[in-house]
C-alpha cells in the first residue's frame, strides 16, 4: 500500500498524536485532525471542528464508559467531549494505533484508553505500544499479544500519551517505516 493512499485520524493533541501527525506528514499520509469549538490542538492540519450535533453522535453513557474502561471519573462532563471525539476518530480510521500503557484490567490507561475499547467493540484492527514494556501488543481473542504491526488499512488512527518517551516516538517512527518503505 501506498502511503498516498492513506488517511490518518487524530485529535492533534501534543505527544503520540502530534508525532503520528509528523511521521503522516513526512511520508505523505494524509492526516485529518478532529476537534471541537473551543479546543486548540497542538497539531492543526486538515482540522475538523464537529459541531455539537456531530459531538453528540459520538455521545455515551458515562456509567457504560465507566464499566468498560473499569474505572471512575470524577469530572464526567469535562471529558465528554473528548471521548466523543475519539468516537469520531475511531469511527473513521479503520486500523487504530495507540502509544500509551496496558493497565493489568486489559485496558489502557488515560484517555486514549477510550479507543482501545472502541477498538475492541467495533472489533477493528488494535495494536498499542506499551511505552513501559517497550513492546507493541496487538488485541487478539481477547488478549494482547505481542507483535510487531503495520499500516495494512487504508484509514487509520495514530493516538496515545501526552506524556511520549523516546522509545515511543521510536516505535511511531519505525511502524511507518515498515509499513512504507518497501513502496
Amino acid at each position: 500500500m501506498k502511503p498516498e493512499e492513506c488517511t490518518l485520524y487524530h485529535s492533534g493533541l501534543k505527544g503520540a498524536e502530534a508525532t503520528f501527525g509528523e511521521y503522516a506528514e513526512k511520508w505523505g499520509v494524509k492526516e485529518v485532525v478532529f476537534t471541537y469549538e473551543g479546543h486548540t490542538p497542538d497539531r492543526a492540519k486538515n482540522l475538523v471542528v464537529l459541531s455539537e450535533e456531530e459531538l453528540k453522535r459520538g455521545d455515551i453513557s458515562m456509567e457504560l464508559v465507566s464499566r468498560m474502561m473499569k474505572r471512575n471519573y470524577a469530572k464526567p462532563e469535562r471529558i465528554r467531549k473528548v471521548l466523543q471525539v475519539i468516537f469520531h476518530m475511531v469511527n473513521k480510521g479503520y486500523q487504530v494505533f495507540i502509544v500509551g500503557e496496558i493497565l493489568p484490567n486489559h485496558t489502557v490507561k488515560g484517555g486514549t484508553g477510550w479507543a482501545a475499547e472502541l477498538a475492541k467493540l467495533f472489533n477493528r484492527p488494535l495494536h498499542v505500544f506499551d511505552q513501559k514494556q517497550g513492546k507493541w501488543f496487538t488485541w487478539q481473542e481477547g488478549q494482547w499479544k505481542e507483535d510487531t504491526p503495520v499500516i495494512s488499512y487504508q484509514t487509520f488512527v495514530g493516538t496515545g500519551t501526552r506524556y511520549l518517551n523516546e522509545a515511543g516516538r521510536k516505535a511511531i517512527e519505525e511502524l511507518f517505516e515498515r509499513s512504507f518503505a518497501q513502496g
